[in-house]
């Protein structure tokens, strides 16, 4: 054999870069699979439904013949093929479909499945309606909590007003006992902060806040012609009627 010249254009035409090779041999394997694959394919032999479905297949594709009796007996009575069933041509043109059944479930055992599945969709929506609506009632509580709360510290801060106005008259009038224990705050509360979710001394009797406040109002209203709302000591009652909008803050808005 004569020695490869390394300097012919044969030679240098070659492709020779790094890993070109290795290209080749994976093409190479991945090609040989595919025709194991496909060699593997046509010598696999079919299974009874593979072929039943091929045969209902080719059947149902082809068109019905003289050798069938009930096409024979249309024929007779003036069929053609292609034309409408009816005396006036007005039905079907070709066959009713065929609905091959090739699992092994009962009869309506598919119309059960969805059905069940339509009410498991239906019970999933029912929880997720029922859910949002517990939601929306737990964000209405909390709403008239909070708001409850807020009117309530107000209520215990305009009482504490009150009783502060309360005692300061009382004492211009040389009165040293108040009319009522609560109409007045004791020492130890004054520092208290307003707040402070701490009960005070107005819960020390039976009445609740709103009541003690209205009889307080009342109170410095007809003793002392005096307004907490409008923060205002009249002249006598006749200029307190006619001057003060009300007795409570709802009226002095």
């Amino acid at each position: 054999e004569e020695e490869e010249d390394y300097m012919s254009d044969l030679f240098i035409k070659q492709d020779v870069r790094p890993g070109l090779p290795m290209v080749r041999r994976v093409k190479e394997a991945i090609q040989k699979e595919e025709k194991q694959k496909e060699a593997n394919e046509k010598n696999r032999q079919k299974s009874i439904k593979e072929e039943e479905k091929e045969r209902r297949d080719l059947v149902l594709k082809s068109a019905l013949g003289n050798e069938n009796k009930g096409f024979a007996l249309l024929q007779k009575m003036g069929y053609k093929s292609g034309q409408a069933l009816g005396k006036s041509g007005e039905g079907i043109v070709e066959p009713i479909p065929l609905n091959i059944k090739t699992g092994l479930s009962g009869l309506g055992h598919e119309e059960l499945k969805k059905r069940k599945a339509e009410e498991k969709l239906e019970n999933y929506r029912q929880k997720l309606h029922m859910k949002k609506q517990a939601n929306e009632q737990a964000a209405d509580q909390f709403r008239i909590r909070f708001k409850t709360k807020q009117e309530e510290r107000k209520m215990e801060g305009d009482l504490r007003k009150s009783q502060r106005a309360c005692q300061q008259l009382d004492v211009q009038k040389d009165i040293d006992v108040p009319k009522e224990t609560w109409f007045w705050i004791k020492p130890e509360e004054e520092d208290k902060n307003d707040e402070e979710d701490k009960e005070d001394e107005c819960t020390s009797s039976d009445l609740s806040v709103s009541e003690k406040l209205h009889i307080l109002t009342a109170y410095l209203r007809e003793q002392h012609f005096y307004c907490i709302w409008c923060g205002t000591t009249y002249e006598d009652s006749e200029d307190l009627s006619s001057n003060c909008p009300g007795d409570s803050a709802a009226d002095h808005d």
